[in-house]
């Protein structure tokens, strides 16, 4: 009714030690294995209906995965396969072959709209499209991963001077003349000393600290 004040997530949400069960559960797991020059990235979708004794009607309804192998070098993918394990129709599986379309994709510019293009709507499977799309930024972030990972190791510091021109525009922090762009001006670089980050405020004023 107009005029009528909706109530708020939090006066609707369970609280952390509920035991109600939810209407719905979707669990998508992402892992990115690394190899010689390239980046293997598997997602899986898995929705349930927790409350469902399986006896009306079924309690997992969804079991999908997609996964695709990287070239570090460009990140355009080189291979993409998609399986079904749970769906609601025998038909169903008759899309998982037309995933290999990926290949070629590259997840630095571009990459939703790729994805959108190929298989959006009727000319894919809605919940295979959303690990499509996911898999992209999982890309990215295993780029910086394996930056830090190097670092830790104490290798030499990947991510000193060039080679992160690709963050830009990939969100706001990113954007082309945003926070991080002036945060890498003032010497500070991803994955080194503290998490989070500090201020783009904090690195200037130790900058200006530094002697000489």
């Amino acid at each position: 009714m107009s005029g009528e004040r909706s109530p708020t997530l939090r006066e609707l949400q369970p609280p952390e030690d509920s035991e109600e069960l939810p209407l719905l559960r979707r669990t998508i797991e992402m892992q990115v294995f690394e190899r010689e020059g390239y980046h293997v990235v598997i997602g899986s979708l898995h929705d349930q209906r927790p409350w469902a004794s399986g006896q009306v009607g079924p309690r997992d309804v969804h079991h999908m995965e997609l996964g695709i192998v990287v070239r570090c070098a460009d990140l355009v993918i080189v291979d993409a396969s998609a399986t079904m394990g749970r769906f609601p129709h025998p038909e169903c599986p008759t899309i998982e072959d037309s995933f290999s379309d990926l290949i070629g994709v590259s997840v630095a510019r571009g990459y939703t709209r790729a994805v959108q293009d190929r298989f959006g709507r009727e000319r894919g499977c809605s919940h295979l499209e959303f690990l499509a799309r996911a898999l992209g930024p999982v890309v990215i972030q295993a780029v910086t991963a394996a930056g830090a990972r190097r670092m830790e190791d104490g290798e030499v510091d990947v991510l000193v001077g060039g080679g992160l021109e690709w963050l830009a525009n990939t969100c706001h922090i990113w954007s082309e003349d945003g926070i991080g762009m002036q945060k890498l001006e003032a010497e500070w670089r991803p994955g080194r000393g503290e998490y989070p980050a500090p201020s783009l405020v904090e690195i200037r004023r130790r900058q200006e600290r530094r002697p000489g």
